[in-house]
């Protein structure tokens, strides 16, 4: 049922991406397309962590406008440096997104520099080629498909991403432990890291690098709804902040 008082809605991958922003925030489930999600609500703001990659964040997408009365909707979650100037923890906030499987381009009309979304879990020399094709400074895996649909329903599109990897990380082959729905197999990723021993180190400091970079976009959260909602008057940014210092 879609509420009358206009949302703010916010798309991410996994919960362990905003962790810090929505543990006192209320949570009850929808369903859309066949697919049950947990809706993380505070104020006017509402959450929903769709899972990773494109086909997961559009299905999100829908679900979310389609429950609340969406005024703008935004893609959260990490990303990967493309150079060296982003560090984990860095906040970006980009002002076009680009689609890299069809090429297609969105502008944001705030931020600044590139985000490329990527169908696949980039590498170090896959971040070499995109950084170089598309003049961008951070990859992830949803945003493109979060944009396309917001503005296909006429819901503007907003993007706020965590840097969790630096341009020359190693990241482990990821990619054979997502699920088609956009789970990841955290089991069956940590079984296969536990009979690789020079994965063990990579896999600790990915963890290290994702906890820090969760903080750094919880806190960033906070102020980018806070700055919108002040706009728009209508959700007291004064609360979210108190929560995010508890």
């Amino acid at each position: 049922m879609t509420t009358d008082m206009p949302r703010i809605a916010i798309i991410a991958a996994m919960e362990r991406e905003v962790r810090p922003l929505i543990r006192s925030w209320k949570v009850r489930t929808i369903e859309h397309g066949g697919r049950r999600y947990r809706l993380f609500e505070n104020g006017d703001a509402a959450l929903v962590c769709g899972g990773i990659g494109a086909e997961a964040a559009r299905r999100a997408t829908e679900a979310v406008i389609r429950e609340v009365n969406a005024v703008r909707v935004i893609s959260v979650g990490f990303a990967g440096a493309l150079n060296g100037s982003l560090q984990v923890g860095h906040v970006f906030e980009p002002r076009m997104v680009i689609n890299a499987a069809d090429g297609v381009r969105t502008e944001v009309g705030s931020g600044e520099g590139i985000l490329v979304t990527s169908a696949t879990v980039a590498g170090k020399e896959q971040k070499i080629r995109l950084g170089k094709a598309y003049g961008a400074s951070a990859v992830d895996m949803e945003a493109a498909a979060v944009a396309q649909g917001a503005l296909a329903r006429g819901v503007e599109f907003g993007a706020l991403k965590a840097i969790s990897d630096v341009a020359d990380f190693s990241l482990p082959a990821m990619d054979r432990f997502v699920a088609d729905d956009g789970s990841f197999h955290s089991v069956r990723f940590a079984c296969h890291v536990a009979l690789r021993p020079w994965l063990w180190g990579t896999t600790i400091a990915l963890a290290r690098n994702s906890s820090k970079a969760s903080h750094a976009l919880c806190g960033a959260l906070v102020s980018y709804l806070g700055r919108e909602t002040l706009s728009r008057q209508t959700l007291p940014g004064e609360s979210l902040v108190a929560e995010s210092k508890q």
